[in-house]
């Protein structure tokens, strides 16, 4: 007999976004994010979480899923449904996300200073930001400029652009010696 499904709710500093911490592995590294109803086609789950309306964002941890809120306005109606849906959907053991192989494949084209980056990123960065329900991906690095994009709940947060300038952008800086500034997409 397999173990419940367990969704907890967490908060996080972004008052438009909630985390739910599950005790699946929804994915096995990194995070998935989906910004709209047609972004979701990859994932059955994520297009019921947006089926629900109001949803602007829904992103993928390896064993948590943050969603974004349009209004707050039913966000107490919105958190009963999403719990709800969530604890469904992973009981019935269907998949949460189709994988595809142009994320891993992706990497395998980088120069060497943007695997240094990427690498800094997986080490130190993203564990930190998943804490607060959210992701950061690498985008590309040109001319000494690195371009992130803050995902999950660090996507409209208000403290996402000084995490990313004062922590992200300085740490980054001593650890490739390449890179000028950070640049937030």
């Amino acid at each position: 007999m397999s173990e419940a499904v367990l969704v907890e709710l967490e908060f996080t500093p972004n008052p438009d976004s909630l985390k739910y911490r599950v005790n699946r592995s929804l994915l096995a590294r990194g995070a998935k994010n989906f910004s709209s109803s047609e972004d979701a086609k990859g994932s059955k789950l994520a297009g019921k979480i947006f089926e629900l309306g109001g949803i602007s964002n829904v992103m993928f941890g390896t064993n948590f899923i943050s969603v974004n809120f349009s209004n707050q306005e039913d966000l107490p109606q919105k958190n009963e449904q999403l719990q709800k849906l969530i604890q469904q959907f992973l009981e019935s053991g269907a998949p949460v996300i189709e994988f595809t192989d142009s994320d891993e494949s992706s990497i395998k084209n980088l120069s060497e200073i943007e695997k240094k980056i990427v690498e800094f990123l997986d080490q130190e960065v993203r564990p930190a930001v998943a804490m607060d329900g959210g992701d950061i991906s690498f985008e590309k690095f040109e001319d000494g400029f690195v371009f992130l994009k803050m995902q999950g709940s660090c996507s409209g947060c208000p403290s996402s652009l000084m995490t990313l300038k004062m922590g992200v952008e300085t740490r980054l800086k001593e650890v490739v010696p390449e890179v000028k500034e950070v640049i937030p997409v």
